[in-house]
């Protein structure tokens, strides 16, 4: 099963992919798309910019269409990338004109999208973290991408919430009952 961590900066997806990791033995994990780049010197200003994030949505694509791993643990999708453009200011139709039917196509690439929200109450110090209403416009944009599917293309998605084992316990749970296109 190919499946994607998505959220806003800060929820724990890496935490959440590290021990789903420990749990299923046998799963290929992928870097995020802005570590990697990072890794080979792109230095991202703060908060990075619409190309900045074009770039991270390129290599996203790349990374899911080119991975034929059978059993993959995506640490962000281009979902996550096309849910930063549409918090960040600026016009969107552009953006999509240019990216749709690409991340759609590498979206029917994934079996599951696990959607990671920002809990109230936060169960991380959220005063750690930068740029704080970039991360909650994020997350308003990323519940409507992936959890309510607005441009159809999730291909099943399940939000989960509580304490780290709580979750795996959640994603384990869907997997006990399979999953399902929508």
């Amino acid at each position: 099963m190919r499946i994607a961590i998505s959220g806003a900066h800060g929820t724990g997806k890496s935490t959440l992919i590290a021990d789903l990791a420990r749990n299923l033995p046998g799963y290929a994990v992928a870097e995020e798309s802005y570590h990697a780049l990072v890794a080979e010197g792109h230095a991202f200003p703060a908060p990075p910019s619409r190309d900045d994030y074009e770039l991270m949505l390129e290599r996203s694509c790349v990374t899911l269409m080119a991975n034929d791993a059978p059993n993959l643990l995506l640490d962000r999708c281009p979902a996550d990338y096309l849910g930063y453009l549409v918090a960040s200011p600026g016009p969107l139709s552009e953006v999509l004109d240019r990216w749709f039917e690409r991340v759609a196509d590498a979206m029917r690439t994934l079996d599951l999208v696990i959607f990671v929200p920002i809990e109230d109450p936060e169960r991380i110090d959220a005063s750690a973290f930068e740029r704080p209403r970039l991360r909650r416009r994020a997350d308003v944009a990323l519940r409507e991408i992936v959890v309510e599917d607005t441009w159809g293309f999730i291909p099943d998605a399940i939000e989960v919430s509580g304490t780290t084992d709580e979750r795996v316990n959640q994603v384990l749970a869907r997997f006990a009952r399979g999953v399902t296109a929508r």
